[in-house]
């Protein structure tokens, strides 16, 4: 009964303000958001990069945690629905970071994967992708989001340090 109340008093707010308060509510009952990030490397040393249909920009692909999922799992789960690469090992956890721009508590798990095959959807655009590829590291596309572009820095020197943040 609550609940009926709760959804028809929020049906008479403008929807900015319904989105912050759901948001709000979301985050008391589950104050940590958790994400993954995936390196995958190719057998020269290039980096995958998507370029999804809702967001500016190229971006390692990835994203959030499922219910009852590991963060390796949720890295491997993602790369096949993005890209169609399909793990053929255990990807490497790099580190974990706080992404402070969104809601201050996304912890995002960076991975790297070298060892994988194709699948049928093999870089094939989605309805999430725009368009995936494979980069040098010295020929990157224009656009790299702000974090991606950290992480890359940190991949070229070889530096992940304990406690870095997005």
């Amino acid at each position: 009964m609550q609940s009926a109340g709760m959804l028809k008093l929020l049906s008479f707010l403008p929807t900015p303000w319904t989105k912050r308060i759901v948001q709000s509510a979301v985050l008391i009952r589950n104050p940590y958001i958790l994400g993954v990030r995936v390196l995958v490397e190719d057998d020269q040393r290039r980096i995958l990069l998507v370029r999804h249909t809702y967001l500016e920009g190229w971006y390692l692909p990835g994203g959030a945690v499922d219910g009852g999922e590991t963060l390796a799992e949720a890295a491997v789960r993602e790369v096949r629905e993005e890209a169609g690469v399909a793990a053929a090992g255990a990807p490497d956890l790099l580190g974990m970071y706080l992404n402070r721009e969104a809601t201050g508590r996304d912890h995002v798990g960076l991975f790297h994967l070298t060892d994988w095959n194709r699948t049928e959807a093999y870089l094939e655009p989605n309805s999430e992708i725009a368009e995936a590829g494979f980069f040098a590291l010295d020929a990157l596309p224009d656009g790299l989001s702000p974090a991606t572009e950290r992480r890359l820095t940190e991949f070229r020197n070889g530096d992940f340090p304990s406690g870095a943040y997005w």
